[in-house]
């Protein structure tokens, strides 16, 4: 199954366990495909981060240590509202206000992150401390050391979505 369909398929124990739920509880079970369970991390069996094969080492010179450069390449804000539309649906978050949430990018497009890959955006809450506005730092941050030739793009891409709340300490730089 293309990792896309994964994020609004529902395994079988999920639809045995909710015919035990109320009708309301039911219905909250059923629309949620993906799971909270990781926060501050997506669900990676629906959002497993996606690379964008035009950045590679060979290329960060040319393309994200360019300033600006993720401007060009950024998708519009209806093409990710549809999607984080979706998303809290499919990730079952109780509050539903699209501005408590960023469409984020899972891999970040600083780090050669997919634009428009859905299986890279996610609906990321503002809520909590480890968020979407934290990550914004640790991303830039780690892209910075990109550049300056002290990380590999693949390691920062690696420690970036294996957990980005210690991808500094894991390349050294934080």
């Amino acid at each position: 199954m293309p990792v896309t369909l994964v994020r609004f398929a529902l395994s079988a124990a999920v639809l045995v366990a909710a015919c035990a739920l109320t009708p309301a509880a039911q219905a909250n079970t059923l629309s949620a495909s993906c799971s909270q369970a990781y926060l501050p991390l997506p669900d990676s069996t629906c959002t497993p981060g996606v690379l964008n094969p035009d950045v590679t080492q060979d290329t960060v010179d040319s393309t994200i240590c360019v300033p600006g450069w993720t401007a060009t390449i950024r998708p519009s804000t209806s093409y990710t509202n549809n999607l984080k539309q979706q998303g809290i649906i499919d990730y079952g978050y109780g509050d539903t206000t699209m501005s408590d949430y960023e469409e984020d990018h899972f891999l970040p497009l600083e780090l050669g992150g997919a634009p428009k890959d859905p299986a890279n955006l996610w609906p990321e809450p503002h809520a909590g401390t480890e968020n979407a506005y934290s990550k914004d730092s640790v991303e830039n941050a780690v892209k910075k050391a990109v550049c300056a030739g002290q990380a590999t793009l693949a390691d920062a891409q690696d420690a970036m979505l294996t957990d980005w709340t210690t991808a500094e300490a894991v390349l050294g730089i934080g």
